[in-house]
């Protein structure tokens, strides 16, 4: 695998092996590496029992170390070409990254066809899972709870935001990369999508890459990231959060679908408390869930410089900042995959006509292509 050339290589002379785990980590000095037997040993042989995770990266398996310390093992698929450069993305973005509200990266595996990650292990999963998986979960997230996982992602993205030198966008913030540790305390994981974003860079294009009902629509049509595509991400989360529900549920009747259109709906009409959780109970501050839920709004606003950043989201959550309900406007959502479509295609169609009113006035032996190119996106899990 070319990509790993610059992070891994072998041996050379008396000591090089037969056996490809003469492969070394020229990488972090942080990293830890793991041997594939040692790994094999600590899940049982990646017992299907072990078995905690399954994503399009490949499976992840709770695993046991010789000194007692849990782990989560992610390991890369062997038939995922995408994948291994997820494997080399996340290694680079998160191996020197360290903060309460982000899972920790313990060390990796490289050998032999094997490309293996090793977290620290979280003993309550995920919030897709427990919060607003269908399955049942003896987790009683009331109000308290709740506020102290919104303010703990926002401020885990804020890190990565502003704090963080290049700057991280995640790329994919959503309920089942949320995982939550003993007391729940969330951790943001998954970077396998996350792009290094230079601070005097205000975006960087790419192919587009996350998980529908999360995706900003400037993001998931251009193509440009920017920290403002994790904003709009975390506005949908943060409504979940406050509502219990998921940001899409095609049970619901076609108006109620969308949990963002929904939620404006209500604001709309004075009416915002009406979204949040029934299930909460006495703790349940109504003011405070509905000043979390005007930042959910402020969040995913069409305009992307509406947008506040995370620092100021935190400041927002706390109460350290009044909303400004007079910058709340109608989100934009992309609905489906035939809504992408229909919207990319108008959007190429306008960047063509662009280019080739430009380009009359360029040779006639000169040729000018656009081409938007979407990948890896995914329904939400």
């Amino acid at each position: 695998m070319s990509c790993f050339s610059h992070l891994f290589k072998r041996k050379s002379g008396a000591q090089q092996q037969d056996d490809s785990s003469s492969d070394y980590f020229t990488g972090s000095e942080n990293i830890t590496r793991y041997s594939y037997r040692e790994l094999v040993r600590a899940t049982s042989n990646f017992d299907q029992a072990n078995k905690i995770g399954e994503g399009g990266y490949g499976p992840v398996y709770k695993g046991t170390l010789k000194d007692g310390t849990a782990i989560a093992v992610k390991v890369l698929s062997l038939h995922s070409r995408q994948g291994a450069k997820e494997f080399l993305n996340e290694l680079l973005a998160i191996s020197d990254v360290a903060h309460e509200n982000l899972v920790k990266l313990y060390g990796c595996c490289v050998e032999g066809n094997h490309r293996i990650l090793v977290y620290n292990y979280l003993e309550n999963n995920s919030l897709a899972h427990t919060l607003l998986g269908s399955g049942h979960s003896s987790i009683q997230f009331n109000w308290r709870t709740r506020v102290n996982i919104c303010i703990g992602v926002a401020q885990g993205l804020a890190f990565l935001h502003d704090t963080v030198r290049p700057h991280i966008v995640h790329r994919d913030i959503k309920a089942s990369n949320i995982l939550l540790d003993k007391d729940l305390t969330p951790k943001i994981s998954d970077f396998g999508l996350a792009k290094l974003l230079p601070s005097d860079v205000s975006h960087v294009s790419t192919r587009v890459a996350g998980t529908l009902g999360y995706l900003a629509p400037e993001y998931a049509i251009r193509g440009q990231v920017t920290r403002k595509a994790d904003v709009y991400s975390y506005g949908v989360l943060l409504i979940e959060i406050v509502s219990g529900r998921c940001n899409t549920d095609t049970k619901l009747p076609y108006d109620d679908q969308i949990l963002l259109e929904k939620t404006w709906r209500y604001y709309d009409q004075g009416n915002l408390e009406k979204i949040i959780d029934s299930s909460l109970g006495d703790d349940l501050d109504v003011d405070e869930a509905c000043r979390f839920l005007k930042v959910g709004l402020l969040c995913t606003q069409d305009v992307t410089k509406r947008r506040p950043g995370m620092s100021a989201v935190v400041a927002m959550l706390k109460g350290e900042v009044d909303v400004c309900t007079d910058m709340i406007s109608k989100p934009d959502v992309i609905r489906d995959f035939k809504d992408l479509t229909l919207r990319s295609r108008a959007t190429s169609s306008t960047l063509l006509t662009s280019i080739m009113a430009r380009s009359s006035l360029l040779s006639s032996e000169e040729t000018t292509r656009t081409s938007i190119t979407f990948t890896a996106i995914s329904e939400r899990d």
